[in-house]
């Protein structure tokens, strides 16, 4: 009788690991540095491997963030990851041409990687760090939020039932974190909001810890600041998500 048994609780093991719906991705890579003088580019994204519209989506949304983070040449217009690698190397190549005694070598280090998935959602989060010449590089972190039963992208605006509400909540938050007096302004502590008021960030996503609410450089804080990231746990955020989250 314990064969029956044993082969009973592997059915039901399967069934458990097929109830996530969990995407199969393969690592696209790319690395280049032909000459010590080359620029020096590295890259690491999940490719998704079956065929349907939600594959279709998160693969085209990846290689668009990748052309937009590459694409330095205006006279190439870049519509592939290749071409934009080619535009990033003849601006290079250009700016070393005028200054070749002051011109460092340039940097592309990008990888993605999945920070969350459950039947509903799923989330890529693509850090990238760039040089191109200056004092130092610039390193960010955007995430694409995607949905999986509409096999399309999600904008921030449609993840919160009222976006107005749960702008105010984070700013709560954002206080607390970055000890702000709730009755002084914003930037009262050195932050730099625009018109000296708290919004939301442009990356917002889904994450085993929580919603992360990532400001990259510059943003609104200075370079030596970094990143500013608010991390809300799913528990006090699931009332405002337009759609549930297993956490």
């Amino acid at each position: 009788m314990k064969t029956p048994i044993r082969l009973l609780l592997l059915f039901l093991l399967l069934i458990g690991c097929n109830a996530d719906h969990r995407l199969i991705f393969e690592p696209y890579t790319i690395s280049e540095n032909a000459c010590p003088e080359c620029p020096n580019i590295s890259i690491e994204i999940p490719k998704a491997l079956e065929q349907s519209k939600l594959t279709e989506t998160i693969n085209t949304a990846l290689e668009e963030e990748l052309i937009s983070l590459l694409a330095f040449d205006d006279e190439i217009e870049a519509t592939s990851i290749l071409e934009a690698i080619q535009s990033f190397k003849k601006g290079y190549e250009e700016l070393n041409k005028l200054y070749p005694d002051e011109t460092a070598g340039w940097e592309a280090k990008i990888r993605g990687v999945v920070s969350f998935e459950d039947k509903n959602t799923i989330t890529i989060a693509l850090n990238s760090y760039l040089f191109t010449g200056g004092a130092h590089g610039y390193t960010t972190r955007n995430f694409l939020n995607f949905d999986k039963r509409k096999g399309k992208e999600i904008e921030n605006w449609e993840l919160f039932k009222d976006q107005e509400h749960f702008k105010n909540f984070a700013e709560a938050k954002f206080r607390m974190q970055e000890d702000i007096p709730t009755n002084n302004p914003i930037n009262s502590t050195g932050f730099m909001f625009e018109q000296d008021e708290f919004y939301l960030p442009e990356n917002i996503g889904f994450t085993e810890k929580g919603l992360v609410l990532l400001y990259n450089q510059y943003e609104v804080a200075s370079y030596a600041d970094g990143a500013i990231e608010l991390v809300l746990p799913y528990d006090e955020v699931k009332k405002y998500l337009t759609k549930k989250v297993k956490s």
